[in-house]
């Protein structure tokens, strides 16, 4: 069988993360963030909430660079917690990856009507409360189209147009933060938000915030197979992507409350956009903001379509899932029939409204963090168990870094659970168990069909990966 093609340098793996983290909640979520927090209030719950996700990071970290195997979670939690934890755990955070994949589809349209007022013409019926237009379906589609293609032809391609995408986010990020240290609000007739709301009750509402605003960076251990980069170095600059975000997030929510009026805020749909616009006053400001604003919806898309295409590969390689996704291109070595699979849902996403699709993100949102514990536990098991085990990027005091992982994981649970304020609601569980049904159904039936197949394989792969692991001590001696 064909290989996956090493083609992922320092830049395409930040730019990998980096997109898939920022997306488009900085462009619609920033006002809420001043008004429940103030200024300092939101930057101390990006900088805590990121320090939060930093730990998790770390962990991963620290396994991708050990175990370089495309599926991450797939294999870290094979070796520590066995198959069917794998399973669990893949499965989840797959829920997650189309979840993301889906909702772009979605993202892209609603956004175009900043630039193009009531373009969505042609009525064709409404879901949950949610008017369907055709010409809204018709731009959601093509850009699924358009990412998905991108995605077949390689990921030399898509690496670049991901590296194009951030290059434009950062440069639109740029001008907001320039426009915003030169804005004087006693010039411009505004107020400017408190540097608090509501104490440490604000900060917690927008920390709730942060770990959804963040996934993405294990996008990175997805693809491992295709970095072109030493084993430490994968390791470091997972964490350089994470690092990147947060300083981000601080810096945009530092320019929306500084340029963006409380009451204006309350009112606006797009605060960002319209900070920008009282930063440079000018229309136009807020237009370009918006344009990197789908630079960023369209670099998260193509993110969390490489990695829920490479995980599902690893799952049908593995037996956990039929065998015809883990088909590579002929011409392109890209696993083909998965990135078509995951692609092809997305393209029909648009046609059942945005309210459905927000359900579906709520829901694959607590199988990303169902993943992130399970890969935390796996981290805290093999420090224990394996010792020894090859680290070419090993974590300062793991054990301890593994527990208050751990326990960060669970209470990040907690927070979907009934009683928290963002607690799944009821349609919304009903989702998630209806994919766990799907996935206990099809994981069964692959292994009724070749049983203990799956354990076998992996098995396979990890004493291979073992021995190549010896074979870099030996040409990178390093003290354990």
């Amino acid at each position: 069988m064909s290989e996956l093609k090493k083609s992922l340098g320092v830049f395409d793996i930040i730019a990998l993360a980096f997109g898939a983290m920022v997306g488009w909640g900085w462009v619609v979520l920033a006002g809420s963030w001043i008004i429940s927090a103030g200024i300092w209030g939101a930057i101390s719950a990006f900088l805590i909430g990121g320090l939060v996700v930093v730990l998790i990071g770390v962990t991963y970290a620290e396994l991708a660079a050990s175990m370089p195997i495309t599926g991450g979670e797939h294999t870290y939690t094979h070796r520590a917690l066995g198959v069917n934890v794998s399973f669990i755990c893949s499965w989840s955070i797959l829920f997650g990856y189309f979840s993301v994949v889906a909702f772009e589809a979605v993202a892209l349209p609603t956004v175009v009507e900043y630039i193009i007022p009531n373009y969505s013409q042609g009525y064709l019926w409404n879901i949950a409360g949610w008017d369907v237009y055709a010409t809204w379906v018709g731009v959601g589609m093509l850009g699924s189209v358009i990412v998905t293609w991108l995605n077949i032809r390689g990921m030399e391609v898509s690496a670049w147009f991901q590296k194009l995408a951030v290059v434009g986010i950062f440069c639109v990020g740029i001008l907001l933060f320039v426009g915003a240290l030169m804005f004087s609000p006693e010039t411009s007739n505004t107020v400017q938000a408190p540097n608090f709301i509501g104490g440490m009750g604000g900060i917690m509402t927008v920390m709730v915030m942060v770990p959804f605003l963040f996934v993405g960076f294990d996008v990175i251990p997805q693809a491992a197979e295709e970095i072109n980069l030493s084993r430490p170095n994968i390791g470091k600059f997972l964490i350089v992507s994470i690092i990147i975000a947060v300083l981000w997030y601080v810096a945009v929510a530092w320019s929306v409350g500084k340029t963006l009026p409380l009451l204006q805020a309350q009112d606006s749909t797009l605060a960002t956009a319209d900070a920008m616009t009282n930063a440079w006053n000018g229309k136009w400001a807020g237009t370009l903001l918006v344009i990197g604003g789908v630079l960023g919806i369209l670099s998260s898309w193509n993110a969390f379509l490489i990695g829920g295409s490479r995980l599902l590969y690893a799952m049908g390689k593995t037996h956990m899932l039929p065998q015809f996704l883990c088909k590579l291109h002929p011409k392109y070595n890209t696993p083909v029939n998965a990135i078509l699979l995951i692609g092809g849902l997305a393209t029909l996403a648009p046609l059942f409204g945005r309210k459905m699709l927000v359900w579906i993100v709520d829901a694959g949102g607590f199988g990303i963090v169902i993943a992130y514990t399970c890969v935390a536990l796996s981290f805290l098991v093999l420090r224990y168990r394996e010792p020894d085990m090859v680290r070419p990027f090993r974590v300062p005091a793991g054990k301890l870094v593994g527990i208050i992982t751990i326990i960060l994981s669970l209470g990040m649970l907690a927070l979907y659970l009934p009683g928290m304020p963002s607690a799944l609601v009821p349609i919304e569980w009903w989702i998630f168990l209806g994919w766990t049904v799907l996935g206990g159904a099809m994981y069964g039936y692959a292994s009724m069909k070749n049983p203990g197949k799956s354990k076998e394989i992996m098995d396979h792969e990890l004493h291979e990966l073992k021995i190549v692991n010896q074979q870099w001590l030996k040409e990178n001696p390093y003290k354990k």
